[in-house]
């Protein structure tokens, strides 16, 4: 899995460059489902790669969906720069966990039973998502992300009205992650939390830029929780 920070501009026209792509599923079918998580890949990687995340956390009655980036990147610069240097990519981005949600929604899961999952640069976008659009979800993971901007805005910025209600959040990072600052994981933990959401936060010392098994294990209680409720 690759960074969400620096990296070469893609080169994406139009002001939905991701609308056109994929969703990619695994799991129970969604139309038997009882519930959903909404996977987002990072930084040239893809869909199907971050799907196969499914076979470490799967449950039974659980579909997993995973919305495409155009060019395996749904940004082009670091999640740090000015938010207009990283559009359309970024709002395009958005609108595809957006319409993931809403196929869930569609065979008849609700957003509290959705958990939205990213890792590096679709955990950027996933945390964005969710404090933009706060309601009650199944669920946030952010692995190795954080929340969009060179300087984040208080919680009343991202959402006029509505709460997370108390939805459980886990930030996963590495303190020595080199594309995510420690410090912007605890700023979007503060935001989260200002928007009633119930967060978890873990640093790991020395792990770098990865996934390891502890966070794996959280994940998998998460998915659990969705279905045993």
């Amino acid at each position: 899995m690759s960074p969400p920070g620096r990296g070469p501009n893609t080169g994406h026209q139009g002001d939905d460059p991701h609308g056109d792509q994929p969703l990619v599923t695994a799991g129970t079918e969604l139309e038997d489902a009882e519930a959903a998580v909404v996977l987002v890949h990072g930084r040239g990687a893809t869909a199907r790669g971050i799907v196969g995340m499914a076979d470490e956390i799967h449950r039974e009655g659980v579909a997993f969906l995973a919305p495409q980036a155009a060019g395996n990147t749904w940004y082009p610069n670091s999640f740090l720069a000015p938010v207009e240097r990283n559009e359309p990519g970024r709002t395009s981005g958005l609108n595809a966990i957006e319409d993931a949600i809403g196929e869930a929604a569609d065979a008849g899961v609700p957003a509290e039973r959705v958990l939205v999952l990213g890792f590096s640069q679709g955990a950027c976008l996933a945390s964005e998502f969710v404090a933009r659009n706060p309601r009650r979800y199944g669920g946030l993971t952010a692995l190795s992300g954080g929340l969009i901007g060179e300087e984040l805005d208080g919680p009343g910025a991202y959402a006029s009205e509505g709460t997370l209600e108390g939805t459980p959040a886990f930030l996963g990072c590495s303190d020595s992650d080199p594309h995510i600052p420690e410090e912007r994981v605890h700023e979007t933990a503060a935001v989260l939390e200002e928007l009633d959401a119930d967060v978890t936060t873990r640093i790991y010392e020395g792990m770098g830029h990865g996934v390891n098994r502890d966070e794996l294990a959280h994940v998998s209680e998460l998915v659990a929780d969705l279905v045993e409720r």
